[in-house]
């Protein structure tokens, strides 16, 4: 079986190409493949599929040639992931398996079609304009905090610290306590601290998250379009850029009336070849 590996900002993911959908991948070789120890080790598992040869992904293959097959290092699945649109992209490009048309590049998931384009070392993708939808809480550590719950595609919960806590004292070793008749399918939480104030940005955050399915990671591209959304409601505003700063880097999320975009670096560190028998012994 033929791998790469690639992160964005920390977020890392195992890229597997199956261009015609015959890799028979399951929840456990996911699972196996992402584990820190035994496998590669990964937040997640990019397939690489053409739309018209997925299920999930064949409504739009008139509009987009690849789909982009998320798994959650758990082995379940996810809607989107904004990261990982944005270390698939890389790889199409550096691959040549795609190439922009008119300075963008169409992708097919499972929240419907994304927009992508290349700046430099960055790579930004046209996200769903996250919508706040509900108030809920999450409790970490006995801390109960109350937070905003958003749609990015897939859910979240954005929670801000009060003033006199610090991100670091935070316990994300195991799955904040929320509402599971809020979030029936799970929810990734994100805790927030204001940041100083960043030059051509409209915004500053500091953000840690939990993700449903791979546990605490250095970045969350969704999450960070939710914190960017709650930023700019608490400010006063509807659209705007916020700049992002998680474990793993730095994220810059750009809302406008219509749309969100997510842009930051995305990098390819490796490609090999691994026997997936090994990984189930």
């Amino acid at each position: 079986m033929e791998f790469t590996k690639g992160h964005g900002t920390g977020n890392d993911f195992v890229i597997l190409p199956d261009p015609d959908g015959a890799l028979d991948l399951t929840p456990g070789l996911v699972a196996a493949l992402c584990d820190r120890r035994r496998g590669l080790g990964g937040d997640g598992v990019l397939r690489v599929v053409r739309a018209a040869k997925h299920p999930d992904g064949a409504a739009l293959a008139g509009e987009a040639e690849w789909f982009m097959d998320y798994w959650n290092s758990d082995g379940s699945f996810a809607e989107m992931c904004g990261n990982g649109a944005r270390v698939f992209v890389r790889y199409l490009l550096e691959t040549g398996l795609a190439t922009p048309s008119g300075g963008t590049l169409p992708l097919a998931t499972r929240a419907g079609l994304v927009r992508a384009r290349v700046e430099g070392a960055d790579v930004a993708v046209e996200m769903r304009r996250p919508r706040l939808y509900d108030t809920a809480t999450a409790t970490v550590g006995g801390l109960t905090l109350t937070g905003a719950a958003v749609d990015v595609g897939n859910p979240h919960l954005v929670c801000a610290l009060p003033a006199s806590l610090d991100l670091g004292v935070l316990d994300l070793t195991r799955a904040p306590d929320v509402d599971p008749s809020v979030f029936p399918a799970g929810v990734n939480v994100e805790f927030t601290t204001p940041g100083e104030p960043v030059e051509g940005s409209d915004g500053h955050v500091l953000m840690r998250v939990y993700e449903r399915g791979s546990a605490e990671t250095l970045s969350c591209g969704t999450g960070a379009c939710a914190v960017a959304a709650v930023a700019l409601r608490d400010a006063g505003r509807e659209t705007g850029t916020t700049t992002v700063d998680v474990p793993g880097g730095r994220l810059t999320i750009t809302i406008t009336e219509d749309t969100c975009w997510l842009a930051g670096p995305a990098v390819l560190i490796a490609t090999g070849e691994l026997n997936p028998a090994t990984l189930r012994a």
